[in-house]
C-alpha cells in the first residue's frame, strides 16, 4: 500500500480513530439504541469511514468502489465498466443530459459514464477527502468539462441544486449509507425533472433475510460495521420507499441472482483458482490470508510512521469483517449489491 499525497487535513483523524465505537462488535451485543446514534450522526459515521478506507478501497479495488457481474473469462476491470454502462443504458442516458451522481466516491464511474453515454456528470459527496482525489483524477483524464464535483449532504440535494435540475440522477451502491431512504429518494425526485430518471445499485438484504436469525443478523452487522453502514435494510424497504416518495418503478431486479456461473463476490474470496484473466491475480491475491497479512502489516508500519492516521489499521481490520459478511451474504443470498431499480419521475 502507497501513502496517499492528498493533504491529510482534509480528514477527520480522530473520526478514523473512533468509528468502531459506533457499533458492538458483537451482533447480538449491538442494540437499537447503538442503530440509533448511527443513524442520527450518519454524516459523522459515513465520513470517518471513508476518511480511513479510500485509501485501502483504492488500493484493493482501483477507483470505482463498487461489485459487478462477471462472465467466465472477463476480466476485473472490463465487468466493473460493463456494469456502469449496462446502467447507463437502462436508463437511457443520452448525449448532452445533466446527470447527478449521488455518492460519486472518487468519480471512477462518473468518468466512465460520461466518457460512454456523453453526458455531462455532476458527482455530490459529502467526504471532502474524496471530492479532492475525484477533482484530480477528473483533471488528469481531461474531462473537467465534462464531469464536475461538490460537496454535499445528499438528504440536503435540493437547497443545493435546486428542484428538477436534473435530466437524470443514478447512485451506484451509495444511497445505503442513507439514515433513511425515503429521505434520499424524496430529494432525488425533487431534483429531478419531470418525467426523467433515476437508476440505482442498491446494497439491500433479500427476501430470504431474517432480522430474528441470529446468523443472518451477523452476516446484516458485518456488512454494517465493515463498510460504514448505518442499517442495513430489504428490497422490499427499498421498493416501497421510491414509491412512497412518488416514483414509478420500471426496472425491478437483482442482478445478483440471474444465475451467473462467476459470482459477484469472487475476488473477495481470496481463491486464486477462480480469477479470470492473468491480470486479475494480483487483485484477488490481495484477499487471500496472505494478502491481507501483508496489506495490513504495511499499514501498521505507515500508520507508525505517521504517514497514514492512526486508525487505519483497525479500518483495515473492519474491511476483512466486511469481506467475510458480504462473502457469506453472497453465498447464503441474504445480500445483493445490485438491486437494479429505474424509476421515473411522473411528467404530472
Amino acid at each position: 500500500m502507497v501513502a496517499s499525497t492528498t493533504p491529510t487535513n482534509l480528514r477527520n483523524n480522530e473520526g478514523i480513530a473512533n468509528y468502531n465505537k459506533f457499533w458492538q462488535a458483537n451482533s447480538t451485543n449491538d442494540s437499537k439504541v447503538d442503530m440509533d446514534n448511527r443513524l442520527d450522526q450518519y454524516t459523522t459515521v459515513v465520513n470517518s469511514y471513508y476518511d480511513g478506507a479510500t485509501d485501502l478501497y483504492e488500493y484493493g479495488w482501483g477507483t470505482n468502489f463498487h461489485f459487478a457481474r462477471y462472465y467466465p473469462g472477463e476480466a476485473f476491470y472490463q465487468a466493473i465498466a460493463r456494469h456502469e454502462h449496462f446502467l447507463a443504458h437502462k436508463m437511457s442516458l443520452r448525449r448532452g443530459m445533466r446527470v447527478l451522481d449521488v455518492g460519486c466516491g472518487v468519480g471512477g464511474p462518473a468518468r466512465e459514464i460520461a466518457r460512454f453515454s456523453e453526458v455531462n456528470i455532476v458527482g455530490v459527496n459529502n467526504n471532502a477527502y474524496q471530492v479532492d482525489r475525484a477533482n484530480r483524477y477528473t483533471a488528469k483524464a481531461n474531462l473537467e468539462n465534462q464531469v464536475e464535483f461538490a460537496k454535499g449532504d445528499f438528504m440536503n440535494l435540493v437547497s443545493q441544486f435546486g428542484e428538477n435540475s436534473f435530466d437524470a440522477v443514478y447512485a451506484i451502491e451509495a444511497t445505503c449509507h442513507a439514515p433513511s431512504w425515503e429521505g434520499v429518494y424524496k430529494q432525488i425526485f425533487d431534483v429531478l425533472k419531470p418525467g426523467s430518471v433515476f437508476g440505482v445499485y442498491e446494497w439491500c438484504m433479500t427476501d430470504a433475510y431474517d432480522a430474528n436469525n441470529p446468523e443472518h443478523r451477523r452476516v446484516a452487522h458485518g456488512i454494517e460495521l465493515g463498510d460504514g453502514i448505518p442499517e442495513m435494510r430489504t428490497i422490499a424497504q427499498a421498493r416501497a420507499a421510491l414509491k412512497h416518495v412518488g416514483f414509478e418503478i420500471e426496472v425491478d431486479e437483482d442482478l445478483a441472482d440471474k444465475g451467473d456461473k462467476v459470482e459477484w463476490y469472487y475476488p473477495l474470496e481470496g481463491d486464486i483458482r477462480k480469477v479470470q484473466t492473468f491480470w486479475d491475480i494480483f487483485t484477488c491475491w490481495r484477499m487471500t490470508r496472505l494478502g491481507k497479512f501483508t496489506t495490513q502489516t504495511g499499514v501498521s508500519i505507515l500508520e507508525k510512521l505517521g504517514l497514514v492516521p492512526k486508525g487505519t489499521y483497525d479500518m483495515g481490520e473492519s474491511l476483512k469483517v466486511a469481506a467475510d459478511a458480504l462473502v457469506a451474504g453472497g453465498q447464503q443470498k441474504l445480500f445483493t449489491p445490485m438491486m437494479l431499480f429505474v424509476a421515473r419521475k411522473p411528467s404530472k
